[in-house]
């Protein structure tokens, strides 16, 4: 099988490229990290590389929050302009099977429950209760606390970032590519990855390469808010092996959404507290700060991607931070 893999030189492509290579494939990597011409808005140079392909894989992306407006333009020109090339040339190439990066930012605030309305879905969290220390999002009906539930494929999305917005528009567009080509999408909405190559030198990294930097640097690992988010925390090498299932999984017509996640929750807490220790560094220290644009918790449900993928993750948190720590003992020699 021939693959076109965009984003290959990523964190997660990395991986991706590992899997494929075991399994037989042909792979054409395009990424402007190794050639500066791979520009996912070249329309002529993706459809070239897009030629004799059975299936694109479409990694490459801005990635981040995107709070602010000073690069919102930027987002929106590489993210979704970009899956727009990507698709185009897809089409024109006559590849009828696309795997795309989507996220589980597209969802904003995660599953909610109130005692009293049953399921709700909060709205965006006020500055004023967040400079309280008031982090938990209250019923929107009746104010009562609610208790945090697993989010399926089927909740109402809710992006509250350019990243989130960019990436659901991708899967908006890659159902228009499925409607116009008679082609098969998977969209895969990662949940937080992390494992082996995670970026940290990088205003965009995730929580745990900053925890893992902190921590391997000596420091207390810093904690935003109480330290009570729930996220779900993915393998690495769990999240290539469900892109590679899904380069030849016998899916449903049209576009597909599937949560990819490792099934187990863990609070931010947590996470820099099992940092920490296997790093040997201080306890974690919870600084009360806050992003505006993050949600408090997140958490996924992926039956739908072990059914549809055959898949079923296979990491632990403890196996996932023991190759965090082994890397970064690596790393310090």
């Amino acid at each position: 099988m021939r693959v076109l893999l965009t984003g290959g030189a990523g964190f997660i492509g990395r991986a991706v490229r590992r899997r494929l290579t075991a399994g037989g494939a042909e792979i054409r990597v395009y990424d402007s990290a190794l050639d500066p011409a791979d520009d996912v808005l070249d329309l002529d140079r993706l459809r070239r590389a897009s030629q004799g392909c059975a299936v694109t894989i479409h990694l490459a992306a801005k990635v981040g929050l995107g709070v602010g407006v000073s690069d919102i333009d930027d987002y929106a020109r590489q993210n979704s302009l970009g899956t727009a090339v990507v698709l185009r040339a897809a089409a024109e190439a006559a590849v009828r099977r696309i795997v795309y990066a989507s996220s589980m930012v597209i969802y904003g605030e995660g599953g909610y429950r109130c005692p009293t309305h049953g399921r709700v879905r909060p709205g965006p969290r006020r500055e004023a209760d967040l400079l309280a220390g008031r982090f938990e999002p209250p019923c929107p009906r009746c104010g009562s606390f609610l208790t945090p539930v697993l989010v399926d494929e089927d909740a109402v999305p809710d992006p509250r970032n350019a990243y989130a917005a960019t990436k659901l528009h991708g899967e908006h567009l890659g159902a228009t590519w499925c409607r116009e080509t008679g082609g098969r999408l998977a969209a895969l909405r990662f949940h937080n990855v992390y494992g082996p190559g995670l970026p940290r030198d990088t205003p965009y990294a995730g929580v745990a390469a900053l925890f893992v930097a902190q921590a391997a640097a000596g420091r207390s690992p810093e904690v935003f808010e109480d330290g009570q988010q729930r996220r779900d925390f993915v393998h690495v090498d769990d999240v290539a092996a469900a892109v590679v299932a899904a380069t030849g999984a016998n899916l449903p017509d049209g576009m597909t959404a599937l949560n990819v996640g490792s099934g187990t929750i863990t609070t931010v807490g947590e996470m820099a507290s099992t940092i920490a220790g296997a790093l040997s560094a201080p306890a974690p220290v919870v600084t009360g700060r806050y992003r505006l644009g993050d949600v408090r918790h997140i958490t996924a449900d992926s039956a739908r991607a072990r059914a549809l993928l055959g898949w079923q993750p296979e990491h632990t948190l403890a196996d996932g931070v023991r190759d965090l720590v082994a890397e970064s003992s690596v790393g310090s020699r």
